[in-house]
């Protein structure tokens, strides 16, 4: 087998040898305990307390949305829960690996029948766990291989504790046989600006010492390249590295037409990469961090010193913010009352704001005096919206609060259908192609095992794509694309031809999206759209792409 195929992240290529993760620890013997409960469980709850401190300070050090991974990853390692059922194990006369290896095997197992965002933290749980056990049996847990030279690292997948400590300089690129588009390590490798492809099927048959060239662009992997083949690997490897140092001009096409290249944005500690690296201003800011782990909304006053804050950083510039996006696999007490057989179809985005409009009113009004506050242009979106009567709804409210530019995410393919109507009642459309393709091929984005379908290239995302891009021109309404789709260069120039009047995005991928958009005008991108449109698959419209651009 010559060349293997994964879904890509980034445009970067890279040249190298391999180095696989080491194997995870083997599992604990079955065992009955010979100490005594109470020495055993002190042992074990110094173990987890070690884990807990050790993932903190990684995650202080990594920083941006590293950092929220990894602080996700402690606090489950002092999970009341895991830590009563461990015990309990332990009561029951299971040695201290065994007990932590099978409580948290069960709730990892819960989690994946829960499907979604917490089935994708079935990885993280299984992570913590080896990293318990190592600690009790004093051995080094599984992690990145040592290597004095640069390597390509290969892996079924990777732990958000082991891929925030990847030395750019030292790891050429990432091959995982799991994950997506939209995993932590598709999110994290594109964050440090490292070529990778995930979801490679037969990433297990590479071995250590292989020769690669990985080509995130193309999601292509070449196996032992001829010597013709790795030079022609370096010319573009060069080539990529200079234009790297392109200036930081504002987006646009070929033919001089702006294309405002935008931020994607977790919290305020994001703002100066994203200006570093040249943003126009931020295209989605997500509010969730502030409401995560509350019993009870914050207050107005709270919640306007924190917009205050994102907005006072880009002066002059357009800042569009999401209003509370919670349900699914972010549910919150204040606003679910109990838990739901099928949340991602349930009560969330503006139903749940909707059913509980006090929360809503005073993030808009927040919002609103943020704006005054600073000199930023601060546009508001609702999310998951479905049709006209939402869209009136949440303009209506936003206006009556003081919010002076209102608009509506596109995540549903209900909301593409009903575009020409929608585009006519608000002031912008931001599409989330995450949650849009997630719903249009029945494919939770958080699940391993239906991965190859969670690919925006899929024309029946794209021809919803192109239904909302026509209905914003018609109505003259700006049609913006804030999912993880717009890192993704060439499609990014898809979606562009697609109707696309601007492009949000993880900031580490501003610059290759720059780079890109440069080598196209709008004819050229629209007939690019064309060809891509009459494809039969996302594989098929990814190679019609990449033919177009080499023809």
């Amino acid at each position: 087998m010559k060349e293997l195929c994964g879904i890509g992240v980034g445009r970067a290529m890279a040249v190298g040898p391999v180095l696989r993760m080491p194997v995870a620890l083997a599992e604990p013997a079955r065992a009955r305990r010979t100490t005594g409960a109470p020495a055993e469980q002190r042992l074990v709850s110094a173990a987890f307390a070690t884990v807990s401190t050790d993932l903190l300070e990684r995650a202080e050090a990594a920083g941006g949305e590293a950092q929220e991974v990894l602080e996700a990853q402690s606090m489950m390692a002092m999970d009341p829960t895991l830590v009563d059922d461990v015990n309990a194990r332990i009561d029951a006369g299971s040695t201290g690996e065994r007990a932590v290896f099978d409580a948290f095997a069960e709730f990892a197992e819960r989690l994946i029948e829960l499907g979604g965002y917490l089935a994708e933290r079935a990885a993280d749980l299984h992570d913590v766990a080896q990293r318990v056990i190592a600690v009790l049996r004093g051995v080094p847990a599984p992690g990145l291989p040592e290597s004095l030279t640069p390597y390509i690292l290969v892996a079924r997948d990777l732990a958000p504790a082991d891929t925030v400590l990847l030395d750019p300089l030292k790891v050429l690129a990432l091959v995982t046989r799991d994950g997506g588009p939209t995993s932590h390590t598709a999110i994290l490798a594109r964050s440090l600006s490292l070529p990778a492809v995930v979801g490679v099927e037969h990433a297990d048959d590479i071995s250590d010492g292989t020769i690669l060239i990985v080509d995130a662009e193309t999601g292509r992997i070449t196996m032992a390249p001829s010597a013709d083949e790795i030079a022609t690997a370096e010319e573009r490897i060069a080539r990529l590295s200079r234009e790297q140092y392109l200036d930081l001009a504002p987006g646009a096409l070929r033919d001089g037409e702006p294309l405002p290249l935008l931020a994607n944005l977790g919290s305020s500690a994001d703002c100066a990469q994203a200006v570093r690296l040249g943003a126009e201003g931020v295209g989605l800011f997500r509010t969730e961090f502030l409401f995560l782990d509350s019993t009870a909304a914050p207050t107005v006053a709270e919640q306007q010193a924190h917009y205050t804050s994102v907005l006072a950083a880009f002066p002059g510039q357009k800042v569009v913010v999401r209003c509370l996006d919670a349900g699914a696999d972010k549910p919150l007490k204040f606003l679910h009352g109990g838990l739901e057989e099928n949340p991602a179809l349930g009560l969330r985005g503006l139903r749940a704001l909707r059913a509980n409009e006090a929360v809503l009113r005073d993030q808009l009004t927040a919002l609103a005096g943020a704006e005054r506050a600073t000199s930023a242009e601060l546009w508001v979106m609702a999310p998951m919206v479905t049709d006209l009567a939402e869209t009136r709804y949440f303009v209506e409210l936003a206006r009556e609060l003081g919010i002076r530019v209102a608009g509506v995410m596109a995540e549903i393919p209900a909301l593409a259908l009903m575009a020409d109507q929608v585009a006519l009642a608000c002031d912008f459309v931001s599409i989330g192609t995450n949650d849009l393709t997630q719903y249009t091929m029945a494919a939770d984005r958080m699940l391993g095992s239906v991965a190859s379908y969670q690919d925006p290239w899929h024309p029946a995302v794209l021809r919803l794509v192109k239904l909302i891009g026509n209905a914003g021109h018609s109505a003259g309404t700006p049609v913006g694309v804030c999912g993880e789709a717009a890192s993704d260069p060439l499609l990014a120039v898809v979606l562009v031809g697609l109707g696309a009047t601007s492009l949000s995005m993880t900031p580490a991928a501003l610059v290759d999206v720059r780079a890109e958009l440069l080598r196209f005008t709008r004819a050229e991108a629209a007939r690019l759209a064309t060809q891509v449109l009459g494809a039969s698959s996302a594989a098929e419209a990814r190679a019609l792409a990449q033919a177009f651009t080499t023809a």
